[in-house]
């Protein structure tokens, strides 16, 4: 078979062990022939494609980011998108695709499936908030860094009797400020899924003051307080109709420090989280969905996704995978300290 690859939406630490595990076992085991698609949809949309030996993906596995490159190209947007799409992928002699995204990116290949084009997914989102898998690679290297980062700031919140907001990836879901407020010893923790009371933050940051302690506080980009909206950047909305989030811990800090006197500092880690090299857990997932996806293709069972539950991987169907967003239930929602 001759199989086109491609990586959509935001990058992520793994993306290139899912390219190489493909690529190899795909070649050695089925004699497989690969070609990868430049920068997500953009690339079947226009034809841009390139060759993947084997060759091509020795040395990618601790490498971050991707090869391929990757966008928020939306082809759905396109008036001929679809058949610009299948036209392409007819041209250059591909049979399947592999497609790696979160929640836009794999809607797009379930409405492309939808019209007949042979596809698989395998979710890549950073905030981990797919429904149909328990984990998604690249969520523990973002709660690696956010914790690292938590550590480090304690220091110097500390050091300069200080209330530092961290803040953290997380639109509606507060999956990696929730794990690494836990892990980072934060002493607020504030996720999208539990709108706060600023009344009752800066009541708890004021009792650290009050015992000679520092505060650090971890923040989820999209949360907001209970009277408040979220906090946007400028620069208008992505191909898929997402504002950009970010200044929540920016804003965050001014309060802080106009209601306790106390000096207060925001840090957002924003990109950091998605760069550099992945953990082993990321790299070993990210190695089993590519194994399991290649698989899904020869099988083949078009139109799913695979998942890990438990501790083994599943396909499951696309719509299933795409339909609701995976928040952090009630059970899980953090409390402030009394």
């Amino acid at each position: 078979m001759r199989v086109g690859l491609l990586t959509g939406g935001g990058d992520c630490p793994g993306l290139n062990a899912v390219i190489r595990a493909v690529v190899r076992k795909g070649v050695r085991e089925y004699g497989d022939e690969f070609v990868g698609f430049k920068d997500g949809w953009r690339g079947p949309l226009e034809g841009d494609a390139v060759e993947l030996p084997v060759s091509a993906v020795e040395g990618i596995l601790a490498q971050g980011g991707t090869i391929l490159g990757s966008s928020r190209t939306n082809p759905l947007s396109e008036p001929d998108g679809a058949r610009r799409i299948a036209a392409n992928l007819t041209a250059l002699g591909v049979d399947a695709l592999i497609v790696m995204g979160g929640e836009d990116t794999l809607g797009v290949a379930e409405a492309l499936h939808g019209q007949g084009v042979p596809l698989v997914g395998v979710p890549k989102t950073i905030d981990n908030d797919l429904a149909a898998t328990d984990y998604t690679f690249g969520f523990d290297t973002a709660v690696a860094i956010a914790t690292e980062a938590l550590d480090r700031l304690r220091t110097t919140a500390e050091s300069h009797h200080r209330a530092i907001v961290c803040e953290v990836m997380g639109r509606h879901a507060g999956w990696i400020a929730l794990h690494a407020g836990i892990a980072g010893g934060a002493d607020v923790t504030l996720i999208p899924e539990l709108p706060f009371d600023l009344a009752k933050v800066i009541a708890a940051v004021e009792a650290r003051f009050r015992r000679g302690q520092a505060a650090l506080l971890c923040v989820s980009e999209g949360a907001r307080p209970i009277a408040g909206t979220l906090t946007l950047q400028e620069g208008g909305e992505d191909a898929f109709g997402h504002v950009r989030l970010g200044g929540v811990a920016v804003w965050l800090a001014g309060r802080l420090e106009a209601a306790t006197g106390h000096e207060a500092r925001a840090v957002v880690l924003g990109h950091l989280q998605r760069g550099g090299t992945p953990t082993a857990y990321d790299r070993v997932l990210a190695t089993r969905f590519g194994l399991a996806a290649l698989d899904a293709v020869h099988t083949p069972a078009y139109g799913t996704m695979t998942a890990l539950r438990g501790t083994e991987i599943h396909l499951t169907p696309l719509q299933e995978a795409t339909r609701t967003l995976k928040t952090v239930p009630p059970t899980h929602h953090p409390t402030l300290p009394t």
